[in-house]
């Protein structure tokens, strides 16, 4: 059983969906479960079937809504981090959410698969200019997801699965966007995904702005109070409050 909201909160309980990055682990949520728990919310982190060639788009969002309880869970907050970008949206298409918020987030456009969006964006030069203005290294692999996050969160993480390519392969199926609101969150010290490509890509594909918050790719791991907090805040603040 959950705790109750900290003192000075509202008693809105909402369901907030957490949808993973590339590996599909619900692993990755796992600092942050509790603290959205302490300030009264519930929380779902859902494992995707990253490792199986033969699951696609269709698959990771009937994924997610399996584990969705059913439509009388309300207020519904879906989270998309990282590749959760490409599903996230999918979800919304689907069944009645009240927010929709992207963490460090993919941002699709109709047609786009998860392959051309690399290009399409221009991630690599942008990226590159970010690790020269900054000084990040761009050799390390590790280091743009796991600068920030603390040793001892990492040591306890599972074997992650190989992320499939099929995903990736397929167009993005939404003829537009989904009509219910979006906030974009980034992490001002993201070295995979830099916070002024953040920035323009969400301005250009969603005309919507970015609120950074502290921390790198993984958020989750690094800063899981105050991502809670700013969540707890958004569903708060949302739309028909």
């Amino acid at each position: 059983m959950s705790s109750s909201p900290a003192s000075g909160q509202d008693d809105v309980r909402a369901t907030i969906v957490l949808v993973p990055g590339a590996g599909g682990r619900a692993w990755y949520w796992h600092r942050l479960v509790p603290e959205l728990a302490r300030r009264g919310q519930a929380a779902v982190a859902v494992d995707l079937p990253a490792g199986d060639d033969s699951a696609g788009l269709e698959q990771y969002t009937q994924t997610v809504l399996d584990a969705v309880f059913g439509p009388s869970t309300r207020p519904l907050v879906v989270v998309g981090q990282s590749m959760g970008g490409l599903t996230a949206p999918l979800v919304c298409d689907r069944v009645p959410v009240d927010l929709l918020v992207l963490l460090n987030a993919m941002v699709p456009r109709p047609g786009e698969t998860g392959g051309e969006w690399w290009t399409a964006t221009g991630h690599e030069r942008a990226r590159a200019e970010a690790a020269r203005s900054s000084g990040w290294p761009l050799d390390d692999e590790d280091d743009p997801f796991v600068h920030d996050v603390p040793p001892e969160v990492m040591a306890t993480a599972p074997t992650p699965f190989a992320q499939s390519g099929t995903p990736f392969t397929e167009p993005w199926p939404l003829p537009a966007w989904p009509d219910v609101p979006t906030r974009v969150l980034a992490g001002r010290d993201d070295r995979l995904f830099p916070l002024q490509f953040q920035r323009r890509v969400a301005a250009e594909r969603l005309g919507l702005p970015v609120e950074e918050l502290p921390g790198g790719h993984l958020i989750a791991l690094s800063r899981p109070a105050e991502l809670a907090q700013r969540l707890v805040d958004l569903v708060l603040a949302a739309p028909g409050r």
